[in-house]
């Protein structure tokens, strides 16, 4: 409850230094005290709470709760705050606990969304695939806005359910949340700040959100510019980065001069030193590198390498930079790639492209450039130590604490998407190996040369992976149960989804049956879905079921390409399963063991025992790096395989066990 101040309240408030244009509109709490208001100017309807105890400025540092030195103006105050050497504070609601200390501007200038809505040219920056961003946005219904431009009534659909949201952002009031710190900063106007966030040192802030919360607070940092912008929980903009017109996820970390414009970058993305435009960066994209430009391209699981580059300058009509650089792969350093492109998932691109290429159909592999013409080796990274640690360490390193996690995100390697892709990749070498003359070098393909005498050994390596996927599918299955008779494990081994093989999609790191795609986008174009809250609701029913797709994706494969099926599946064929399965999946650890052992030899010890011999070498190399036998990710790959075949014998004992 408020109410007005008193006479002597008014009076001891002019004794120290504070002026109002109408005392009348000044409102305080009843235990109110005006002890610890000074030289502060109000104007227009201010509201304010208890000012007691002490406020945290810092780690380490509290001081008494104030109001001084400051202009105040439309504002309500919440209790035991700190505010201090404040030019202007203006049209904002200050809640509990907040300290703003030598801060020149915090104001809302008339009516602003807080930047939800504002459209950014992601993905072309020419125009045509317009984003409109806000504060609930995820990488999914970004791909939905982004990509499926050819569905007019999708996206208009879409963008009524934002728009409609929108409008219930607007307002002429801003909120500052909760035990936020604002310090040392100049401009911040029409903005949103979520609660305990830290704002500290930022040159300006203007029309955005800021997404922060108690539990995943947001940081801007010393120098920061930001310009029509969200901000998510958890994440970190710091290191006078400047974005402008650039959406930035829940646990994405920016910083060290990096810039940004017409960008979405997703969740637990990391951008340093470079610069981003019109990109959309699907969750975990990487760059780090000052000479390093990403621009118009669409990322997920990506890491560039120093001095990665992309554009095309061929353009008459207007720019049509515009490449799709699927899951999990890498740029070498000063690679370049010469959009359009698209490579193909859990690749690595190596050197200047200046020809055009698509590689969507063979995924894990190398491409180089040999002469001028771009190279692809098929699967060769299949078998690498990076593809495998990278697998691993993506859901180590979800910094998103938010309970809600609003990207959808699969982690799986190999997954019905990717084993898709490597189905495809076999059969399209298969062609090309019946298909090209003995007498070429290469084959082509869609802008690249395949080598003709890699076309059969690198349909082993895919065929190796598919079988792996399918059999370790009914492994997960087997393992820890009772496998008393063939009519229990058929029972074990049934799809609770109709086995169907549909073709299934990666929207920006969730994998799903594109028949729910589908489904999911009637419900849109046919206004069942009426709200953003509801598309995310029905988003999430997709990424929950994926577990029980993608199992009876699986074993429609298994019968398609095994010709097993589950529901008459016999003991010899369980036992040749789970026979395969031990084979390939040790014979695929040891290729990996066989590509980490080369990060101990020879040539990788160069530079290590300067001054000594070969001993001082090679003991200089092991004291700083160890050795391959005691390096942790090889002692696990090998209890790996230790584990795979200690429970290749448990079921080979069980099966063994059923009658015939």
């Amino acid at each position: 409850m408020y109410r007005q101040l008193s006479q002597s309240e008014i009076t001891t408030l002019k004794k120290q230094g504070c002026m109002a244009e109408k005392w009348k509109d000044i409102e305080v709490k009843i235990s109110f005290s005006a002890e610890n208001i000074r030289n502060v100017q109000f104007a227009g309807k201010v509201q304010i709470g208890t000012l007691e105890g002490k406020v945290q400025i810092a780690e380490g540092i509290q001081k008494p709760s104030a109001i001084q030195n400051s202009y105040v103006e439309n504002c309500t105050i919440g209790d035991n705050v700190y505010i201090s050497n404040v030019g202007s504070l203006v049209n904002y609601t200050v809640e509990n606990q907040v300290a703003i200390e030598n801060v020149g501007t915090i104001a809302i200038n008339g009516i602003t969304t807080f930047g939800n809505g504002h459209e950014i040219d992601v993905l072309n920056e020419g125009g045509g695939r317009e984003l409109p961003i806000f504060d609930k946005l995820s990488a999914q219904i970004a791909y939905l806005l982004v990509v499926y431009r050819h569905n007019k009534k999708l996206t208009k659909a879409l963008k009524k359910l934002v728009h409609d949201y929108t409008e219930s952002k607007k307002s002429s009031k801003g909120t500052i949340g909760q035990n936020t710190k604002i310090l040392d900063s100049k401009s911040i106007i029409n903005v949103n700040i979520g609660a305990s966030s830290i704002i500290n040192g930022v040159s300006l802030l203007r029309d955005g959100t800021i997404a922060g919360n108690q539990i995943a607070p947001v940081t801007m940092g010393e120098g920061v510019v930001a310009e029509d912008f969200i901000v998510l929980s958890g994440s970190k903009v710091t290191g006078s980065a400047v974005i402008s017109s650039t959406f930035v996820g829940q646990g994405v970390k920016i910083g060290r001069q990096f810039s940004a414009e017409n960008s979405a970058l997703f969740a637990n993305s990391e951008a340093f030193h470079g610069e981003a435009t019109s990109i959309f960066a699907g969750p975990y994209t990487v760059t780090h590198h000052k000479s390093t430009l990403l621009i118009a391209g669409m990322f997920s699981f990506y890491n560039a390498g120093s001095g990665s580059n992309q554009s095309n300058h061929m353009y008459k009509l207007g720019p049509i930079h515009q490449g799709i650089v699927e899951r999990g792969s890498k740029t070498g350093s000063l690679s370049y790639m010469l959009w359009p492109c698209r490579v193909g998932a859990f690749s690595v691109v190596m050197n200047k492209h200046s020809g055009n290429f698509d590689t969507t159909d063979l995924p894990f592999s190398y491409v180089s450039v040999q002469g001028d013409k771009s190279v692809v080796t098929p699967a060769m990274n299949l078998f690498t130590v990076g593809t495998d640690r990278d697998s691993k360490k993506w859901p180590n390193r979800d910094r998103r604490k938010d309970s809600t996690k609003l990207d959808l995100i699969n982690f799986e390697l190999f997954n019905p998407y990717t084993v898709q892709k490597i189905i495809d990749g076999s059969n399209l070498l298969a062609s090309l190996h019946e298909n090209t003359p003995k007498t070429r070098e290469f084959a082509t393909h869609k802008g690249a040369l395949i080598n003709r005498l890699m076309l059969r050994t690198s349909k082993r390596y895919y065929d190796l992976a598919i079988n792996l996927y399918l059999t370790e599918t009914v492994i997960s299955k087997l393992k820890g149960a009772e496998l008393n008779s063939l009519k229990e494990i058929r029972e074990i081994l049934s799809s609770k989804a109709k086995p169907v093989q549909n073709q299934w999609v990666d929207i920006s790191g969730m994998m799903a049956d594109k028949s729910d795609i589908n489904n999911l986008i009637q419900s849109v174009t046919d206004q069942k879905i009426q709200s953003v809250e509801q598309l995310q609701e029905a988003l999430t029913n997709i990424y929950n079921n994926y577990q029980d797709n993608a199992y009876a994706w699986s074993i429609a494969v298994l019968k398609n390409i095994l010709d097993i099926d589950i529901q008459t599946v016999s003991k010899q064929e369980l036992i040749k399963i789970v026979t395969d399965w031990k084979s390939n999946s040790i014979k695929f650890k040891n290729m990996i063991l066989k590509d980490a052992e080369k990060e101990f030899d020879q040539l990788s010890r160069i530079g290590f025992g300067v001054d000594g011999d070969e001993n001082e070498n090679i003991s200089d190399f092991e004291a700083i790096r160890g050795t391959y036998e005691t390096n942790s990710f090889v002692i696990g790959l090998r209890d790996d395989i230790t584990r795979i075949e200690s429970e290749h014998d448990i079921l080979i004992n069980q099966l063994g066990e059923l009658p015939d």
